[in-house]
């Protein structure tokens, strides 16, 4: 892609993202929304492959359909209480759409079919936006309106999508695909804690974002794109390799492992809140992400391809110093230490 054109996208994202993280009427939030959703399209489809072509054509129908959607949702608050502001959205026919709309932009169950397609057709650094920044807005959407969402509505999307996150990463064998679906369930347990602790929705958002973009750039250097390439990324970069399996741990939620933290703090504050039952549903349900994260560690690290003749591994120079990658692998390991400090703050 032309430089020129991936700056104008680049800027135009982080346009839309401070657009929609920054108002406080429905109308900006929308062209926000807008901006990000047309910035995205190029980035997607820039391979010009039909798969890619495909992908970028069904992102524009879901999300416009989302942003209508969010625009008819505030209209009708508007029509009813007079009010634009984002906070002030009380009616409830216009919470349940905004729900809806929201749940189709972030890709929560029910509106989950596009987002492991999507994500499938894209590169892997257009793939580490789309689970990532793109999602941000609406979790801000979300965070600003949650006193007013109905809690049992967003209960049962939440459960439903960690379990269907986990259910039907189980069979997958294409990376990008079972991030997609690791996302889903991510989706889930953010969702669960919205309107009880907002501030853990955010810290659960960056952790996941930290933890996926380590993925994604480690999945971008060793160039392995489903199960049975990761098998002979060992030969390329071992200490790489090693990392992405550690990684891969912390983001199922494996103590001592960054990962750890998020669900241990929502576990703590579902308890807290007398949600006992739905605190051991959201555990149990876990499970079903951790098995298909070991398979991707097993196959990682502990599988090798056949060989038959002896050979000296060499280590990829050309490549193995990459400082972001380096980076968020340490972080999305090592920050569980910061608990105490992330629990004492108001």
């Amino acid at each position: 892609m032309n430089p020129q054109a991936l700056l104008i996208f680049t800027m135009s994202l982080l346009l839309g993202s401070s657009t929609v993280i920054s108002a406080n009427h429905w109308i900006m939030a929308w062209a926000g929304l807008e901006i990000n959703t047309l910035s995205i399209l190029p980035l997607i489809s820039k391979t010009h492959h039909p798969r890619a072509v495909e992908a970028s054509t069904k992102y524009f129908l879901v999300q416009a359909a989302a942003s209508t959607l969010l625009l008819f949702s505030s209209m009708t608050n508007a029509w009813f209480t007079g009010q634009w502001d984002i906070t002030q959205l009380t009616h409830p026919m216009s919470c349940i759409m905004l729900t809806a709309a929201i749940s189709m932009k972030l890709g929560l169950v029910p509106f989950h079919f596009w987002f492991p397609e999507v994500l499938q057709g894209s590169s892997p650094m257009t793939s580490l936006l789309l689970a990532t920044a793109m999602k941000f807005p609406p979790t801000v959407l979300l965070i600003l309106t949650s006193p007013s969402l109905n809690y049992t509505l967003l209960s049962l999307m939440a459960i439903a999508s960690t379990a269907l996150g986990g259910w039907m990463g189980l069979n997958q064998t294409q990376i990008r695909k079972i991030l997609a679906f690791s996302s889903i369930s991510h989706l889930g347990w953010m969702t669960i804690i919205l309107i009880y602790n907002p501030k853990l929705t955010l810290i659960t958002f960056y952790l996941y974002s930290l933890m996926t973009a380590a993925i994604f750039f480690t999945i971008n250097i060793t160039n392995t794109l489903k199960l049975s390439t990761v098998m002979t990324a060992w030969t390329k970069i071992p200490s790489l390799t090693a990392m992405l399996m550690l990684t891969l741990l912390s983001l199922a939620g494996l103590p001592p492992l960054t990962g750890f933290l998020p669900k241990w703090l929502i576990i703590q504050e579902l308890t807290k809140q007398e949600l006992t039952v739905t605190a051991t549903v959201m555990a149990l349900l876990s499970l079903l992400g951790l098995f298909f994260y070991l398979r991707l560690a097993y196959c990682a690290t502990i599988t090798l391809p056949p060989n038959s003749t002896n050979y000296m591994k060499h280590w990829q120079t050309d490549k193995s110093v990459n400082t972001p990658a380096a980076v968020l692998t340490m972080l999305s390991i090592m920050l569980l230490p910061l608990s105490p400090m992330i629990m004492t703050t108001p």
